[in-house]
C-alpha cells in the first residue's frame, strides 16, 4: 500500500493535485492511504519549499508544480511493481 501525502496550504494548485492523485489512485486500482498536510511546519519535514507537494512513502516526487496525469500515474504503478 502506497502512502500518498499532498502538501499545501489549501489553494486552488494544492486541491488539484490532491483530486487528480485521489483519481490516478482510483482509476489505476492502486492500494493507498492519500492524507493532505496542511500544516506548513510539516512542509519543512520534507524539504519542500514550494506548493504543491507530492510525497510518496516518504520520498518527494514533485514540489511546486502539478504532474500531469500521465506521469502521476506512471509514478505511482512504477512504483507499485518495484
Amino acid at each position: 500500500m502506497l502512502d500518498i501525502k499532498v502538501l499545501g496550504t489549501g489553494c486552488a494548485n494544492c486541491i488539484k493535485l490532491e483530486n487528480l492523485v485521489k483519481e490516478v489512485v482510483s482509476e489505476s486500482n492502486i492500494s493507498a492511504i492519500v492524507e493532505k498536510i496542511t500544516d506548513k511546519d510539516k512542509f519543512m519535514d520534507y524539504g519542500v519549499m514550494l506548493t504543491p507537494g507530492l510525497v510518496v512513502n516518504g520520498k518527494v516526487l514533485s514540489s511546486g508544480k502539478i504532474p500531469t496525469k500521465s506521469t502521476l500515474a506512471h509514478w505511482l504503478t512504477d512504483i507499485v511493481k518495484n
